[in-house]
């Protein structure tokens, strides 16, 4: 065990679904060509479920393979081996086709919300747009802003008259809008000022609990993990090393690249970042 505080008990407003995973992936696998030849395995036999309303974290360096592992979640990249199975229906890379009607309940909220929105286009229509995915569900643009805490005229403002913290709480509503059932967050908080990183954290996990849907939560801040995550994964050069509760990572870590990661946590408060 390593020194750190303990960790205070896993979230308890609510309890994830038994039964089948709503999100499974089967000794998944990506690669990419090397200049000069020779293949670089990115991911590299990831087995991995997700149940359903569940909080998993999903921690390592950077260039571990942590946001390749959500592309591949998304269909933004085609695996070189494996699996991946989406409430029962198999998910395959987009490409230059539309994406298939039942995978849209998997969206994502990207690192940089200054590239994910649209500058030429009001708030309003982004979300519209969204929301337009789910003809069925119950959110409008109004309500879907006072979920994120920002005022109703912001749906007539472009998205350069906001902050970075507001920007992302955008990117939440149109993921949410179009009624996933699995959120994924890769690096959501990183390009936020630190007051405000535990707050959108915590938004999120709150908001996608409330409307039922699971998340995937990808980030350095060991501190925010803790605090949001029902289950963690850590993922080490491609592969995932360890798996557990939030409680049995933190007090009793299996793995020695787990328990590295612990014991870089500055010991003020037994929280901190992962370095990288």
């Amino acid at each position: 065990m390593t020194s750190i505080d303990q960790a205070p008990a896993a979230p308890t407003a609510h309890s994830p679904a038994a039964g089948a995973p709503l999100l499974e992936l089967d000794s998944v696998a990506c690669e990419y060509k090397l200049d000069g030849g020779g293949r670089f395995r990115a991911v590299n036999g990831v087995s991995l479920q997700l149940g359903r309303s569940e909080v998993l974290g999903l921690v390592g360096e950077s260039g571990c393979g942590k946001s390749t592992l959500a592309k591949l979640i998304c269909g933004l990249e085609k695996p070189a081996d494996g699996s991946i199975t989406f409430d029962g229906n198999p998910v395959r890379a987009l490409g230059l086709k539309k994406r298939a009607k039942e995978l849209l309940g998997i969206q994502m909220v990207f690192q940089n919300p200054y590239a994910s929105l649209n500058p030429r286009r009001r708030i309003r229509d982004q979300l519209d747009d969204a929301l337009a995915l789910n003809p069925d569900g119950t959110w409008t643009v109004e309500s879907l802003l006072d979920a994120v805490d920002l005022p109703a005229d912001s749906a007539q403002r472009y998205s350069h008259s906001f902050s970075g913290g507001q920007r992302q709480r955008i990117a939440i509503a149109r993921a949410l809008a179009a009624g996933p059932k699995v959120l994924v967050g890769d690096e959501p908080i990183a390009s936020l000022d630190a007051f405000l990183q535990a707050r959108i954290a915590r938004m999120m996990r709150d908001l996608a609990i409330d409307s039922g849907a699971s998340m995937i939560f990808i980030s350095h801040d060991l501190s925010v993990v803790r605090d949001i995550a029902d289950r963690v994964a850590v993922m080490e050069a491609g592969r995932i090393v360890e798996v557990g509760s939030t409680e049995q990572i933190w007090n009793d870590p299996n793995h020695p690249y787990t328990q590295k990661l612990l014991a870089a946590i500055p010991k003020v408060d037994g929280k901190g970042f992962i370095p990288g």
